[in-house]
């Protein structure tokens, strides 16, 4: 096996070795379960779409952000976060099936039925409700704190075609009601209840009902799959991400993977420019290669460069 095989892990040869894998790259290392928090990733902004940004947070009201694939529209709320230390993003992850209440709080009956009737059967005291109430991403948004949380609600143009109205006066009016909790008599009127996320936290409801002292930072990325209705527009700030030129992805090459990666990378770098068209590459498809390419993988071998650089839409 020649120098250049080395970087082969996978050989296709039906033999078994134990292989060291080498380190993954940074955007691809995961928590190790110690509690650390994973080193924030590198962003780069203009200072025009910053601006945007924080006209948002002075207005409190929510950020709509567009742009192509891979130009960092989700990442953006975790760089919000990060530079204004408001904690870990909270995230709403949306799809064809997704509801305003699930964003808002769940609220688990029948495994209250059944702790219930366990407890009855040894004669100890029935749970509290609240032990069966979680609150979802947005509801965790919208608990009263002297800072805001940072809310990502990820790829909204997926959604019903009615979330965005649903979401309105939630944004509107910062509260929400829980009718499980609302409808306690007045000897529990305040409830403990699980907020959302690993690091969950007890807070106290009053009267089932939650109410923002700080509106949240509310980021809401779209791909442009449809329009959405006017008086939701009207109510957010827009923010359209442009495809980074030459010279910006050369700063986050090097913000990334250092500046030592920028050597050898001009004929990949104008690969990518060549080949891209607008939502069919996207900048993390470019880091990918040059990281391999930092790492000795041989990008010039037939066909490897069209499986990083492949296009994200149309036919396999």
């Amino acid at each position: 096996m020649n120098e250049r095989d080395g970087w082969r892990l996978f050989r296709g040869d039906r033999v078994a070795r134990r292989v060291e894998l080498p380190e993954a790259p940074p955007w691809r290392r995961f928590p190790d379960g110690s509690g650390a928090r994973p080193r924030p990733r590198p962003y780069l902004i203009g200072r025009a779409e910053a601006d945007v940004v924080s006209a948002a947070l002075h207005l409190r009201r929510p950020l709509l952000v567009t742009g192509h694939p891979g130009t960092g529209k989700s990442s953006l709320a975790h760089a919000v976060a990060h530079e204004l230390t408001l904690g870990p993003v909270l995230q709403w992850a949306v799809n064809s099936r997704s509801a305003l209440k699930e964003a808002l709080y769940g609220y688990d009956a029948i495994g209250r039925l059944r702790e219930t009737h366990l407890r009855q059967e040894r004669g100890a005291a029935e749970p509290g409700i609240g032990t069966f109430v979680r609150l979802g991403p947005l509801g965790t948004a919208l608990v009263p704190r002297d800072r805001p949380r940072v809310l990502l609600v990820d790829e909204l143009d997926k959604g019903d075609v009615d979330l965005p109205n649903d979401l309105l006066t939630v944004f509107e009016e910062g509260e929400f009601e829980i009718p499980e909790l609302s409808r306690l008599p007045d000897d529990q009127s305040e409830v403990s209840v699980l907020t959302h996320g690993t690091d969950g936290e007890w807070v106290t409801v009053t009267r089932g009902r939650v109410r923002c002292r700080e509106f949240p930072v509310v980021v809401i990325t779209s791909n442009g799959e449809r329009d959405f209705p006017p008086a939701f527009m009207r109510r957010c700030v827009r923010l359209a991400l442009p495809d980074p030129d030459e010279a910006r992805l050369r700063e986050i090459v090097s913000a990334h993977l250092g500046e030592e990666a920028l050597a050898g990378m001009d004929d990949l770098l104008h690969a990518f420019l060549n080949r891209r068209a607008p939502g069919e590459l996207a900048t993390d498809q470019l880091l990918n290669a040059v990281f391999l390419r930092k790492g000795g993988v041989d990008l010039d071998a037939e066909g490897l460069l069209d499986a990083v650089l492949h296009r994200l839409g149309g036919a396999l």
